[in-house]
């Protein structure tokens, strides 16, 4: 049967853990052999080197910098505004501009090792709304999120097509928080001919686009397809192509996802605080096993709650199990209905496969999805993870998102027949 007639259904039940699966493969890499995770086109290429004091590079900049350079081991790592699984980093950031004063109207990839924009096309009458809002022009910023999928399947094989799309969701949460610090406002865009702007961006099937987030004033025109295709530029060191990881893609990107009404986020946040947030966001790897207000969690749940603008959709249901909230229950919730009481932090543990973080946290969160599209799903679920991080992190609570668990036992513990997309965790 073609790929795109499979369903993604399909490509997730094949990519399940489970207790026996983990045992068999516990996927063991050798960490020298890790390929680059830094994109850099040729330097003759002309670039622009981005500067915070200039309010359009720093909403540029703040969509994917480098915030924080750390060892371990011997192995410097540069953690990003991000999160990626594995600290892998597989999702690159194109930007069209158009009609910005002070920079020359063109497809720029932003390059985030050295934090400044390359400029890898100019636009004449062409460019990419074509591709993803026919008959439409942007004076402003269209972002796409690419994803170079063998610096994720060179450790975490087939299920790391769950990681690419997970990944693209949190980028795209990046760039929505920067809008936010920026007073833009930001539309995601998840259905558009990925497959067209593939080929001409050049990628070879080594990197696929994603999403999209476009930001600025829309027009009616029509604008032309790229009129040159742009040359490959490979995304890592070296490649080992994953024919499972390649059909799981085109038969995502060819399906429709749902579709909603475009509505707006009304967030609160003081922009200030938010904005050292921003660049203070990381991973929790352990937990204090103490508790946080009820009022914190509350305020949590309803951030999680506002919109997501976008028209392409899936819905996202949240349950959460919560094993430490002042003046709570502990037990399974979905969103702030209580479903059953218990204890259940060890069992979210070893769901987990066996990672304190899932049981020594105030709460540990499942995001799970009766979807249309899997590639959207897992996007928007990427995506309110990122939220998710930011506002836990801007009332002070630690959070960690969570890739790995054991598939089926933990839809039995939700009592739900979705696929579960996510787990995160939040505590002190």
């Amino acid at each position: 049967m073609p790929s795109s007639q499979i369903s993604g259904k399909a490509y997730h039940d094949a990519t399940k853990h489970s207790y026996l699966s983990v045992q068999l493969e516990p996927n063991y890499v050798d960490a020298s052999t890790q390929p680059s995770s830094f994109k850099v086109y040729p330097k003759f290429y002309r670039r622009v080197k981005l500067s915070l004091n200039n309010p359009v590079h720093s909403f540029i900049s703040l969509t994917s910098g480098i915030t924080l350079e750390k060892v371990y081991k011997d192995t410097a790592y540069q953690l990003r505004v991000n999160p990626s699984a594995g600290a892998l980093y597989p999702t690159e950031v194109y930007v069209q501009i158009r009609q910005i004063e002070g920079i020359v109207d063109g497809i720029y990839h932003l390059e985030v090792e050295n934090n400044c924009l390359t400029l890898i096309y100019e636009l004449i009458d062409d460019g990419l709304e074509s591709y993803i809002i026919p008959g439409k022009s942007i004076n402003g910023f269209i972002f796409l999120i690419s994803c170079v999928y063998y610096r994720s399947s060179w450790k975490y094989q087939n299920r790391s097509i769950r990681y690419c799309f997970l990944d693209s969701g949190h980028h795209l949460g990046a760039i929505a928080a920067s809008a936010y610090l920026h007073e833009k406002n930001i539309q995601l865009v998840f259905d558009f001919d990925k497959l067209a702007l593939n080929s001409d961006l050049g990628f070879e099937n080594k990197e696929f686009i994603t999403g999209c987030a476009v930001s600025g004033e829309l027009q009616e025109k029509n604008i032309r397809r790229l009129r040159l295709k742009i040359p490959f530029v490979s995304g890592t060191d070296y490649f080992e192509s994953n024919r499972f990881i390649e059909d799981a893609y085109q038969a995502t990107t060819q399906q429709k996802s749902r579709q909603q009404k475009l509505e707006y986020p009304q967030f609160d946040f003081n922009r200030d605080k938010f904005y050292q947030t921003v660049l203070a966001r990381r991973s929790i790897r352990r937990f204090r096993k103490e508790s946080i207000s009820q009022e914190d969690y509350l305020y949590v749940v309803q951030q999680l709650q506002q919109s997501i603008p976008t028209e392409n959709y899936e819905e996202i249901e949240i349950y959460s199990v919560v094993h430490r909230v002042e003046g709570m229950t502990p037990g399974l919730y979905r969103g702030t209905h209580l479903v059953k009481t218990g204890n259940f932090s060890e069992k979210t543990g070893y769901l987990c496969i066996n990672q304190a973080i899932a049981k020594d946290g105030a709460v540990t969160l499942f995001f799970v999805s009766d979807y249309l599209n899997y590639q959207t799903a897992m996007q928007v679920a990427g995506f309110l993870g990122q939220r998710l991080y930011l506002t836990s992190n801007y009332l002070g609570i630690e959070c960690s998102g969570i890739g790995a668990y054991y598939d089926d036992e933990t839809k039995e513990l939700l009592e739900t027949n979705k696929d579960v997309l996510y787990g995160m965790v939040i505590g002190i």
